[in-house]
């Protein structure tokens, strides 16, 4: 009896982990907004959805979302770009769409993290006394940039960076690949040429996010960080409340106007799309450790470098 007792035990033990370990989201099989049916990367034992579109010996271009959306928001840069010949993949980041989004500080998350073995004497996690321009492109300023996020967070651009790279040569498999990015998409693109130059002919850089709340942007950083810093830390922990409350069609809408010339574009396929994702589990949280990336590389020290 001790042993069928001990069986029962470890089952019982067994069935409550798996009910309680993460699962990636599952996408419908066709995109609402591309008709294009949503195909699965395995990277790092991660599930990262993506769409491609295009005669398969056209030019490779690869399509990079931003902030809170997912590939899903390139639909009609998917379909022009298509029916010009090239050979078009979207993805959706790790961490967004219908991607998995385990939790940050789980050793599933941890063990994609791009940050693990990053940093070194000849690439330090703090980069010291580094040139930037100013707002009104008349002075410069001299600012410390700190590259590794602050509350440890996987989600950042060093991870996606690898993951971009890993899936033109995994999926792509061709040389020669322009990127295209949009918003916080651009960081990770730029990172990813940076590392592995060779793969790419370079990036289209639509709307780039310029990281205001960086800790090498804010000013007067000593006094103002320490108040960020706060406010971040109060997302984490008690926001979903907030969140749930904006995450709604209307709210969403609204907030597309802003960065959409043509306000016919925001229809509510598009509210539809880029909202079902985010109220997927684990999504919220990503946002709140976005939101609190007030480190990593600025696009303009990136630029620097090539």
């Amino acid at each position: 009896r001790c042993p069928s007792l001990a069986a029962a035990i470890l089952l019982l033990a067994a069935t409550l982990f798996c009910s309680e370990a993460y699962s990636p989201p599952v996408p419908p099989k066709i995109s609402p907004a591309t008709n294009l049916p949503n195909r699965i990367y395995k990277w790092r034992n991660q599930q990262i959805r993506y769409q491609q579109a295009g005669p398969s010996n056209g030019k490779p271009v690869v399509l990079v979302h931003g902030l809170f959306v997912n590939s899903d928001h390139w639909r009609k840069t998917i379909q022009g770009l298509s029916a010009e010949g090239y050979n078009v993949h979207a993805l959706d980041l790790w961490g967004y769409g219908y991607s998995s989004k385990p939790p940050y500080d789980s050793p599933e998350a941890q063990a994609v993290n791009g940050e693990n073995n990053r940093f070194n004497e000849a690439y330090p996690e703090i980069l010291v006394q580094v040139e930037l321009g100013t707002a009104n492109v008349k002075g410069s300023r001299v600012r410390d940039i700190e590259l590794r996020h602050p509350v440890g967070s996987p989600y950042n651009f060093f991870t996606w960076s690898e993951l971009i790279t890993d899936f033109c040569k995994d999926v792509v498999r061709k040389k020669g690949i322009t990127l295209v990015s949009n918003s916080i998409g651009t960081s990770s693109v730029l990172q990813a040429i940076i590392d592995t130059p060779d793969l790419y002919t370079g990036a289209c850089v639509v709307t780039p996010n310029f990281r205001e709340l960086h800790s090498a942007e804010v000013p007067f950083s000593k006094a103002s960080m320490p108040l960020i810093r706060f406010v971040q830390k109060t997302l984490r922990e008690q926001g979903q409340s907030l969140f749930d409350a904006l995450a709604t069609p209307s709210t969403v809408k609204q907030i597309l106007k802003e960065p959409y010339k043509r306000a016919e574009a925001v229809d509510d396929v598009l509210v539809e799309v880029l909202l079902d994702p985010l109220l997927l589990d684990g999504a919220s949280k990503v946002v709140f450790d976005t939101l609190s990336y007030s480190a990593g590389p600025l696009p303009e020290q990136q630029l620097a470098s090539f």
